[in-house]
């Protein structure tokens, strides 16, 4: 469910007492581990953590007017999720986070990018802020630098092929 709360106080302040306790947790664990550089608010009716335009002016992809997304936290309707575009992606830090997700000894319901859960017991709590300590603001601007423009090279290369086959009927 989308927030229109302004701020991350508010976005709490609206959450049932249980949902507010489990989403305030996985919130301390990912400020206590946050690199310098990112910045809490509030991101696509969630809590984001992000790069900011002063740091990386070029900002997301998809909408330049705004920052880089990192990691997302909400509360939909069905369960709470975590958003990671940190391993969206990028197959060595996914298999990373899946290993030690399962070594903590907790399912993960997981699509690409996204961890959903119903209650704080089911999240492995340290391998969050693991993962979240280990990604300083300039080696994750790098990759998303690198898959952009591995991306665009592919776009590239993909037109020119199709440019040729046209060309040759």
């Amino acid at each position: 469910m989308k927030s229109d709360a302004k701020t991350v106080a508010q976005y709490l302040a609206e959450l049932p007492p249980d949902r507010r306790a489990a989403i305030s947790a996985v919130r301390k664990v990912i400020l206590d581990n946050l690199p310098e550089g990112y910045e809490e608010c509030m991101s696509y009716g969630m809590i984001g953590y992000v790069v900011p335009h002063r740091i990386y002016p070029n900002g997301y992809h998809c909408d330049p007017k705004l920052p880089l997304p990192f990691i997302n936290l909400g509360s939909q309707k069905n369960h709470m999720s975590l958003h990671l575009m940190i391993i969206y992606g990028d197959e060595k830090m996914e298999k990373w986070f899946r290993e030690a997700w399962e070594r903590a000894g907790k399912k993960l319901d997981k699509g690409k990018g996204c961890v959903r859960f119903k209650r704080l017991e089911d999240v492995a709590l340290e391998v969050i802020g693991q993962l979240v300590a280990r990604t300083p603001v300039k080696d994750y601007v790098a990759r998303i630098e690198k898959v952009l423009n591995s991306t665009s090279a592919r776009r590239s290369k993909k037109a020119t092929a199709t440019k040729r086959v046209k060309k040759a009927k």
